[in-house]
């Protein structure tokens, strides 16, 4: 793991959170540019390049108004976690404090990650591509995964529920990578905490649900409007359909629209089927999309006033003013 030492010339790193649609990408930019600040987004699907629609990811003209890190790093069909974003809010803060910026915001909604780095992680085995999608291919053999894992190192697969497919994957691919359980990897590897991440200054931006949900819907329905459906048949056509990426909401309803099935070898799909764009249909879409989102900004709500007791929970207005005197 990449560490290094502050100085006083030190970028404040502020995190700003938020559920999908709660208006924290505006705050963060009008946040950065009243400060002299740069933004690091904590997004799983904004990470990505060629998911611009889906992910909602800043325009071009805001990225280049204001300076936006850990946007289109990776292709769609590699794995991105919480090692990931860590890699590159490191790189991120040495180009900001080189360049003399005020404050490195961290702002998105995929809030478990930032949890992770700030509980801390244990370094990584590396792979390369070929041994990854040899450790990839072991897995998707397992009719029974959570069982194996049980049989494999019970210890830990006590720590997690059976449904819990992230932290299952990841024990799985530590065994298969290592030839070492999980609880024994970590023991010989124990987790470290980001250095940058001490003290965080951390926001949440705070809406009620009947605005979150109304929100969603008119952006949902823009997304449409803009070419979800071709920049997904996009990503359908040219990457696997079990990437990680392709199973993010937005992404996985339209690619049943489109028709896509997952094929007997993952790399392939089959054609796309012919579809009609009739009102219905699309309103249909819409809701679906809607509800499946509305459901995962609740998730992340609870996640965040679970897991952040210590945050400033508060309005647009609320943030920006006591944000404004700790960068004072």
């Amino acid at each position: 793991m990449q560490t290094f030492k502050a100085d006083s010339q030190t970028p404040k790193i502020i995190a700003l959170l938020g559920a999908s649609a709660s208006g924290k990408s505006a705050l963060a930019l009008e946040l950065a540019k009243a400060h002299n600040g740069a933004i690091f987004s904590l997004d799983s699907l904004s990470i990505y390049k060629y998911i611009n629609i889906a992910s909602a990811k800043p325009t071009q003209a805001e990225l280049q108004e204001v300076k936006h890190y850990a946007i289109d790093v990776l292709e769609p069909d590699l794995p991105c976690n919480a090692m990931t974003f860590w890699d590159l809010l490191t790189s991120a803060f040495e180009e900001t404090r080189a360049q003399g910026k005020k404050a490195l915001f961290i702002v998105g909604g995929s809030s478990f990650y930032l949890k992770s780095m700030l509980e801390g992680l244990s370094p990584q085995s590396q792979m390369n591509a070929q041994s990854r999608a040899q450790v990839q291919e072991k897995i998707h053999a397992l009719s029974a995964p959570y069982e194996f894992l049980a049989r494999v190192d019970n210890e830990f697969a006590l720590t997690i529920k059976p449904n819990d497919t992230y932290r299952l994957q990841k024990a799985l691919e530590i065994y298969f990578a290592t030839n070492l359980p999980p609880s024994v990897y970590f023991k010989e590897n124990p987790k470290q905490k980001h250095p940058l991440l001490e003290n965080l200054p951390l926001f949440v931006l705070s809406l009620p649900r009947d605005e979150i949900i109304k929100r969603i819907k008119a952006r949902t329905q823009k997304m449409l409007d803009s070419g979800l459906l071709e920049e997904v048949a996009f990503l359908a056509q040219n990457y696997p359909l079990d990437s990680q990426a392709l199973r993010a909401i937005g992404i996985k309803e339209c690619l049943e629209f489109l028709g896509y099935q997952k094929a007997q070898n993952p790399q392939s799909t089959q054609p796309l089927q012919d579809f009609q764009k009739s009102p219905q249909n699309l309103q249909d879409l819409c809701a679906l999309i809607s509800t499946h989102t509305a459901q995962l900004a609740k998730r992340q709500s609870t996640f965040n006033r679970t897991q952040f007791r210590d945050a400033y929970f508060g309005s647009t207005s609320q943030i920006a003013t006591e944000i404004a005197r700790i960068l004072a």
